[in-house]
């Protein structure tokens, strides 16, 4: 039977095709037309060309599958219309499901996010469990996703859909084209351009383990719940750190406060949305964020789904040894 796999040109997607692939199972990919499509060169696949918000393409897509991982996602800390946002990763992959089931899928496996769930107020590290509210959500994009994860779990509950849910941390490693907000970070680090860093933390976590993790999801997870998929909590200095060491440069040591940052945040994003200028380099919902530790623990996919993570240098220096060759950082002389 054929896996179906959303967002498969993406950093995330890929790495779920191609671990599919290594399995021997066929992987079809659903495609924008004109995007990019280099994370799937010289992959065996089949591709259907078109928009997951479009019916046609997603009736296409889902016909004779045996299982769909649904990664896809519009995935912007800013973004100047927030309906297209929702349209895309509320309606669509909503759309989606039930097309998937009613072309025969036995298993539903759907990435949400660690945006959609709590972080304690002790400090401790967040599991599926920790609540969280629809108003406690900064911005559209994690708006989009606790609806979109809420209205899934409607879908089992109600229509009894065979779907599990991921929440995978944040992933670094090799193809991350576009790149991602963390890939960005790793870029600046290693090219020695951070001199200052602001109190937050991330849950780094290589992406292939990330994708091996929706394998046994769809292999081992139980219906309607929820898994974590993340490595190691590091403070943003700490990951600095790590960088520097990795790549002989100098971490920096200038701590900048929440409140100093913000203002600019504001300015850049007026500006950008006057001028169309394109995604700020720093964002409002950005900062606000990072007021936050985003802490978590994968107990409980280890427990049931026997998941593990590598050591986060791994992780790191792959990611910068596939930027360095893909001209993101200069070569190593």
């Amino acid at each position: 039977m054929t896996a179906l796999v959303t967002g498969a040109t993406g950093f995330i997607g890929s790495a779920v095709a191609r671990r599919l692939m290594m399995r021997g199972e066929k992987v079809r990919v659903l495609a924008r037309a004109g995007g990019d499509r280099r994370n799937l060169d010289g992959l065996d696949i089949e591709i259907i060309e078109g928009d997951l918000r479009d019916a046609n393409a997603r009736a296409a897509a889902v016909k004779g599958i045996g299982s769909l991982y649904h990664v896809a996602a519009d995935y912007r800390l800013w973004v100047p219309d927030p309906a297209a946002m929702f349209a895309t990763n509320v309606e669509a992959t909503t759309n989606l499901m039930r097309r998937a089931a009613e072309a025969g899928a036995q298993r539903l496996v759907y990435t949400s996010s660690v945006a959609t769930l709590g972080i304690p107020a002790d400090g401790s590290d967040a599991t599926e469990d920790t609540p969280i509210l629809l108003k406690d959500m900064i911005g559209p994009y994690k708006q989009s996703k606790y609806l979109a994860e809420e209205a899934v779990k409607k879908l089992v509950r109600e229509e009894s859909l065979p779907i599990v849910i991921v929440n995978p941390t944040a992933p670094v490693g090799p193809r991350d084209v576009k790149p991602t907000p963390t890939g960005r970070t790793v870029i600046e680090a290693a090219a020695g351009r951070m001199p200052a860093f602001v109190d937050t933390g991330l849950n780094l976590v290589h992406v292939d383990d990330v994708a091996e993790g929706h394998l046994l999801a769809h292999d081992k997870g139980k219906i309607g719940e929820r898994y974590i998929l993340g490595g190691e909590n590091l403070t943003l200095q700490q990951i600095l750190q790590r960088i520097a060491a990795l790549t002989g440069g100098k971490a920096p040591t200038i701590k900048l406060p929440h409140g100093l940052i913000l203002p600019l945040a504001y300015v850049v994003e007026f500006f950008a949305k006057t001028f169309g200028t394109g995604e700020p380099f720093v964002t409002v919902d950005g900062i606000k964020l990072a007021r936050k530790r985003m802490f978590f623990t994968h107990a409980k996919a280890a427990r049931d789904l026997g998941y593990t993570a590598r050591h986060v240098d791994e992780a790191l220096l792959d990611a910068i040894a596939w930027f360095r060759a893909h001209g993101a950082l200069p070569a190593v002389k």
